[in-house]
């Protein structure tokens, strides 16, 4: 089966109003009745930093899991974030943004590589002791803008380290929506067979003029756990192509096979339209 991680902490993370947490929870608990794999709701990181995730640890308590089989994922950007994280049992996936590029690294977390290198190891530490299952983010994992070393290699080296220290799931991210189809595929391609033990996603971002080609690279790479955001909204706030967003995921619905997919399409429905109160 495809799995689908929706993205509502990407998508409004940079709006400058601040989303009301009732209003937040109200769509998460739509969003839970869909029949996504993964609801990726919220970041515990430092709220001068990012002020719309601020109510992260409020919003947990509104949200109600017991009729849903959707699991919770939250983002961290350091080992004081899992640690806060780790309180709360709902939430069974700890994400962390681990950059192929040194520069990004330094403006997403204020850590070199090594540094956080040495983060995703206490990370992982930590979620073995308590039942969780911490996901890597190779942000940057198609290219870079600052003129930092990538190629395949670099990708393949990260992904060595991440195995070595037994992490379950690597998302490959392509953060400013530079990836190919020919790049995608041939990424997916070495890497899957090389990790069987891992699961391999893609968080990619995209002009909407070739994200359906960028989609079906990965699936037909044999990549089966795709991110995506109601309606695109999101992205890499540094990017420069105001149309480099999230992939919609009514378009990853569209796209992939659907006797793969678990979506209930009513409620999908009503999540959409109840995205209109939260993005517009």
């Amino acid at each position: 089966m495809i799995k689908i991680i929706e993205c509502p902490r990407d998508a409004w993370q940079g709006m400058e109003d601040f989303v009301p947490t009732s209003l937040k929870a109200s769509y998460i608990n739509q969003l839970l009745d869909v029949g996504f794999d993964t609801i990726d709701f919220g970041s515990f990181v430092n709220p001068k930093a990012m002020p719309q995730m601020k109510d992260t640890a409020e919003l947990i308590s509104a949200i109600d899991m017991n009729k849903s089989e959707s699991s919770l994922l939250a983002i961290v950007a350091n080992v004081r974030g899992a640690e806060d994280a780790l309180k709360f049992p709902s939430i069974k996936f700890l994400g962390f943004p681990l950059s192929l590029s040194e520069t990004f690294q330094q403006r997403n977390t204020n850590k070199s590589i090594e540094e956080a290198l040495d983060s995703v190891l206490r990370m992982q530490e930590l979620c073995v002791q308590h039942g969780r299952i911490l996901v890597i983010y190779l942000s940057m994992g198609f290219g870079n803008p600052y003129g930092d070393p990538f190629n395949a290699e670099v990708v393949l080296k990260f992904s060595r380290l991440m195995a070595e220290i037994e992490i379950k799931v690597i998302s490959l991210a392509d953060t400013i929506g530079v990836a190919t189809p020919e790049m995608i595929e041939g990424l997916y391609t070495s890497l899957i067979p090389e990790y069987p033990n891992i699961e391999f996603g893609a968080h990619l971002h995209s002009n909407p003029l070739t994200a359906s080609e960028k989609i079906l690279a990965a699936y037909n790479a044999g990549c089966r756990r795709f991110d995506g955001a109601i309606k695109g909204f999101g992205g890499c706030p540094m990017a420069d192509d105001q149309l480099v967003g999230n992939l919609p995921t009514e378009l990853l619905v569209e796209v992939l096979p659907k006797d793969e997919l678990r979506v209930d399409q009513s409620k999908f429905s009503k999540a959409m339209t109840m995205s209109l109160e939260i993005f517009h």
